[in-house]
């Protein structure tokens, strides 16, 4: 019987090893799996894990979640679109201090990339990046152009990883998972792009109860599912739920 619903978080996040390349869901705040993330540095704390390269859309922020794990010293690169913001310190004095490199890719390639990766293309033409220094390689070579009906494109590669960490809204057990609005985000491409995805989600539901037409991930790309807790706060006259 297929159950993908982890018992702890230790047994969803098991296999984390030097040099992996991680991919973190999330755009700004919506949609990361802070959760999974306060998972991951408890494994790397335990098992001195080291020399990971982060996909994110951003940097993290503040001092919690991405921006936590950065603290680690376990993530020797990052490769996102949005590196740097007002409580983007982290990163920033990482980077100023030569302790992490950046791949620096436009939000719509990174997106691609990812996607390109999970099915299964071997590389694609953009013309987003052209005549910048977005079309060199971080070691300063340029990339490969081609001009296609008078427009110059640069060839982009994709980007593939050894564990996706997303969020999710519900899962079942066989792992078949719905969003909730813009907290999709990169969750399914990511999913698709990684050799294991582990899932944090709200709701774990009955074998049936998600509309097989509500479906956004399939269970094939999903290793694990992680039910967490919704968190909810009052403020004044509203309410936010995470």
């Amino acid at each position: 019987m297929i159950n993908k619903v982890a018992d702890s978080m230790a047994q969803a996040l098991q296999g984390l090893t030097d040099g992996m390349t991680v991919m973190v869901g999330g755009f700004g705040t919506a949609g990361i799996p802070s959760e999974l993330l306060d998972g991951l540095i408890e494994v790397i704390h335990d098992r001195q894990v080291r020399g990971l390269t982060v996909v994110n859309n951003n940097a993290g922020n503040g001092d919690t979640g991405l921006a936590a794990l950065l603290k680690t010293g376990c993530v020797r690169k990052i490769i996102c679109s949005f590196p740097r913001q007002a409580d983007s310190h982290v990163f920033d004095g990482l980077y100023r201090a030569g302790k992490l490199e950046l791949e620096l890719v436009p939000q719509g390639n990174l997106s691609e990339r990812i996607r390109a990766a999970g099915a299964g293309i071997g590389a694609f033409f953009t013309p987003t990046g052209y005549g910048t220094d977005l079309a060199k390689y971080p070691d300063g070579s340029p990339k490969e152009t081609r001009e296609i009906h008078g427009r110059m494109y640069v060839l982009e590669y994709p980007i593939h990883a050894d564990l996706a960490l997303i969020k999710a809204e519900k899962g079942d057990r066989w792992g078949n998972l719905t969003y909730r609005k813009s907290a999709r985000n990169f969750g399914p491409v990511m999913a698709a792009a990684a050799k294991r995805t582990v899932a944090s989600v709200h709701e774990v539901v009955d074998l049936g109860a998600l509309d097989p037409e509500s479906i956004v991930t399939p269970g094939i790309y999903v290793s694990h599912v992680v039910q967490v807790p919704r968190q909810a706060t009052q403020g004044a006259g509203f309410k936010k739920v995470a």
